[in-house]
């Protein structure tokens, strides 16, 4: 039984062609943006929320350098957290393109008063509208209509909302006789997903591999003990055949 489970697992590892990296937070209190501030929709970062999980995007990411020792920034919008729930963000990429990512949460407040923080954020921000076409500007920048029906997509009033910055950081992790390769580093295709934890102790996500993981190892359980109990049939069985010949020789 045990060879065969070492065989599944190292078959599974074999055919496994992506990396994940994440990190895990408890979602802040609700703040207050008052319609004075600046927008935040104006940034057009892409939004990651409990109604919207999921994001499929490709991120830049550089070799580390002086300026960079931890390669390319890339910003994100987490929104609609539930206060004090834990959650965490992964991101997920082909393992065809090697790369380090970091991922790290900040609160809005200590973004904006952080000048490091803000001056990433503003880059990342001017770089991305810069590229984002008129159609693809409108429906970035305008908040998305969400669950709560009672929220206009352009409501202007003062909104309290459990949310943070996410930035991710991207530095090329390979080596290659290209010169190409080595001096423009492609775009990295990634996955980034917010799931919530349940009872903050288990990823939701993982709720069904658990499931099948608990299935597996009940059925494996069952058939354990069968065996044992076949081979310990067999065994006295032998016994008994080796009594009875032994007796019949005394005879």
């Amino acid at each position: 039984m045990y060879p065969f489970i070492w065989a599944l697992l190292a078959f599974c590892a074999t055919i496994a062609q992506a990396n994940v990296e994440k990190t895990i937070f408890l979602a802040p209190a609700g703040t207050t943006v008052p319609s004075g501030e600046p927008a935040i929709d104006d940034l057009g970062l892409e939004r990651l929320s409990p109604e919207s999980p999921v994001v499929r995007t490709r991120l830049n990411a550089t070799f580390p350098s002086n300026d960079a020792p931890e390669g390319t920034d890339s910003w994100f919008f987490l929104e609609n957290l539930i206060p004090g729930q834990r959650y965490e963000v992964r991101v997920c990429w082909l393992a065809t393109q090697p790369t380090a990512f970091t991922l790290t949460t900040h609160a809005l407040a200590n973004t904006i008063e952080d000048p490091s923080l803000l001056s990433s954020l503003s880059i990342f921000s001017t770089a991305r509208l810069a590229l984002l076409s008129a159609r693809m500007e409108v429906n970035t920048i305008l908040r998305r209509a969400t669950g709560n029906s009672k929220k206009s997509v352009l409501d202007l009033e003062p909104t309290t909302d459990s949310v943070l910055f996410l930035r991710v950081r991207a530095v090329a992790d390979y080596f290659s006789a290209d010169e190409a390769l080595m001096r423009d580093v492609p775009p990295v295709a990634v996955d980034l997903i917010l799931d919530p934890f349940l009872w903050n102790v288990f990823p939701r996500s993982l709720v069904p591999t658990a499931a099948w993981i608990a299935v597996v190892a009940v059925v494996a359980l069952v058939v354990a003990r069968w065996v044992a109990r076949e081979l310990g049939r067999v065994v006295d069985d032998a016994k008994k055949e080796r009594d009875l010949q032994e007796g019949k020789k005394a005879r």
